[in-house]
């Protein structure tokens, strides 16, 4: 029997109290609610989920293009000269230097390692840096370099993965993924955030260092190829041609549009997005991917060979890219995890990656692009100050202080910051955690990083979590 039942039923239909109302009619009431919320949720759904979006305040940076050297470079070869390392080496570190540390994979009581590189200053900022970066050498008054980073995690993928989403457990979104829901996409033929991956392999965190986690996955990472077509399955195959797939796209877009219309899923705009961003980069990606359209000039300073796959290749597409308005690039580049065989290792990996990370500066420069283009380097942590391996050529994981840099996108340049003890073992000056620098990026694109949140689970989440975390003023321009 439904409510109008017992209305009818009563001796004096006008005579209704509130107390029977809402005992009788309760589940009605509960369905009206939940009409209601469902309307509001469909309303709120935007019809774009890449649409332009307004941040906290005015921004330095409106697009980012992120190195991440995966692997974990040496900052003691590369950035922080420690002359007592090399005063020391072969001895063993000093007890209260080791204490309570936890080490990935050695003993901690294994002797120091020396540098094996040598250091000069350059520029007029008087940066230190290696010999293996007579490149980064030649752009080093443009770029601020951060000594004091330090990382929670010692161990490959969760350190990845906090580095990239802010925490270590896999399911959180990637700061590209925040960026993109925060901002929307300028670009309207490609993804709003786009992901390459060079180097022996790809990232230990693999998919999860550029996933969208509980955000709605129209803002994961899109993974390009550095050949053929940058996504699987983007040529038509046989037998259909663009006006046959314009006409499917248009009827699976009607019903995915009624469906988006009666429950407001932000998963159904997101399948109506990628169809039709697909559809575009049908001619906007091979466009964007033929290299030989740049001048030779341009090629010879990144060292990039068209159709070679490359990391030099896929720093000229991320110009290529924030060009065309895409919002975040990322560029993997697994080849740093020196557990051994440290020179050798080193000396390759700065000649694949040191000349074209100088001639993205430059190219951004030129083109009036650096000031609003936020460029990063650094891996997920550090290396150990001791040795790893029987042939003396090695070191381990090492989260306590390691060294990333910055350019553009509001960054102070010239700027040198913090510092660890004479070892590089330990900050000691302007200590600045994974998620303070989270806090920094978002602040350069115009967010408070506590507010740019989003309900999932009941809590409000965001990229730089609960624990306690700060802007640093000190690499701001």
């Amino acid at each position: 029997m439904n409510c109008q039942d017992h209305f009818y039923q009563q001796a004096d239909p006008t005579a209704v109290t509130r107390r029977w109302f809402f005992k009788q009619c309760g589940v009605g009431l509960g369905a009206i609610a939940m009409n209601d919320l469902l309307q509001q949720q469909s309303a709120a759904s935007p019809k774009d989920p890449h649409a332009l979006r307004q941040p906290h305040f005015p921004a330095k940076a409106k697009n980012v293009i992120y190195l991440f050297m995966a692997g974990a470079p040496s900052h003691l070869e590369l950035f922080d000269n420690k002359p007592q390392l090399t005063k020391f080496d072969g001895t063993l570190p000093p007890a209260e230097l080791i204490k309570d540390y936890r080490a990935a994979f050695i003993n901690p009581n294994s002797t120091l390692l020396g540098p094996k590189f040598k250091f000069a200053r350059y520029g007029e900022c008087g940066a230190e840096l290696s010999e293996l970066l007579p490149h980064l050498a030649e752009v080093v008054d443009d770029i601020s370099i951060t000594k004091s980073l330090v990382t929670d995690a010692f161990n490959h993928a969760p350190a990845q993965i906090l580095m990239n989403t802010g925490s270590q457990q896999f399911g959180r979104p990637s700061m590209g993924a925040w960026v993109t829901y925060g901002l929307g996409n300028e670009s309207r033929d490609l993804p709003g955030f786009v992901v390459f991956s060079s180097g022996k392999k790809g990232p230990s965190g693999g998919n999860s260092n550029w996933g969208s986690g509980f955000l709605p996955t129209v803002y994961q990472g899109v993974q390009f190829r550095g050949s053929g077509d940058p996504v699987l399955y983007l040529s038509n195959p046989g037998g259909i041609d663009r006006e046959l797939q314009r006409d499917s796209i248009d009827a699976i877009t009607r019903l995915n549009q009624i469906r988006l219309d009666a429950v407001g899923d932000p998963e159904i705009a997101t399948r109506i997005n990628s169809y039709e961003m697909a559809f575009r980069m049908q001619s906007s990606a091979p466009e964007l991917m033929e290299l030989s359209q740049e001048p030779k000039h341009v090629l010879e300073m990144y060292g990039a060979e068209p159709g070679k796959p490359s990391f030099a290749n896929n720093c000229l597409l991320a110009r290529r890219l924030v060009e065309r308005g895409v919002r975040f690039v990322e560029l993997f580049h697994e080849a740093w995890d020196q557990h051994g065989d440290l020179v050798n290792g080193l000396k390759t990996n700065c000649k694949d990656t040191d000349q074209a990370c100088a001639a993205l500066i430059k190219d951004l420069k030129q083109r009036g692009m650096l000031d609003d283009t936020l460029v990063l380097w650094g891996g997920e942590f550090g290396r150990t100050p001791m040795v790893q391996g029987g042939g003396g050529d090695g070191r381990d994981h090492h989260p306590n202080a390691f060294t990333m840099w910055m350019a553009g996108g509001g960054i102070k340049p010239g700027v040198t910051l913090g510092e660890s003890d004479e070892f590089g073992f330990n900050v000691v000056e302007d200590r600045v955690h994974v998620r303070d620098l989270h806090a920094t990026i978002l602040h350069l694109l115009g967010f408070d990083h506590t507010r740019l949140t989003y309900k999932f689970q009941g809590l409000n989440h965001r990229l730089t979590g609960v624990e306690p975390s700060h802007v640093v003023d000190k690499l701001l321009a």
